[in-house]
């Protein structure tokens, strides 16, 4: 016999398509609701920075203003406990001390900051 047979594929060809004409719409079943609108932009919370910076002799400014070390911790504690946490800005002069530095960089860490970054300025390391 040289001829394939076909009426057996054309059946189950017509059994699938009735099945599927059957449970596409079943599937697709959709309840229309009008629901409401509403605008929505996003809220950007950016955290805020504090800068600190260090002086050739060693004297800290917290935002431009000079503090001492007891002062220095009460606003690292405080600056900790905000949500967001701010992130520390450290700017040490080219001639200070590592010491005053690393001591620095101690007390934020005691005191919970975990977000610190250094400033350089690019125009004087060339």
């Amino acid at each position: 016999m040289s001829e394939i047979n076909m009426t057996p594929l054309v059946d189950v060809m017509l059994v699938l398509l009735i099945i599927f004409i059957i449970t596409v719409p079943v599937i697709s079943h959709q309840v229309k609701l009008d629901l409401p609108r509403a605008v929505n932009q996003p809220q950007e919370l950016k955290p805020s920075h504090i800068s600190l910076s260090i002086d050739p002799t060693g004297q800290r400014f917290w935002d431009g203003k000079p503090v001492d070390d007891a002062t220095l911790d009460a606003n690292l504690a405080e600056a900790a406990k905000k949500e967001p946490q701010p992130e520390l800005h450290l700017a040490a002069d080219r001639d200070v001390r590592y010491e005053s530095v690393a001591q620095t960089m101690a007390a934020a860490q005691r005191a919970g900051l975990t977000k610190i970054g250094f400033v350089t300025d690019p125009k004087q390391l060339q």
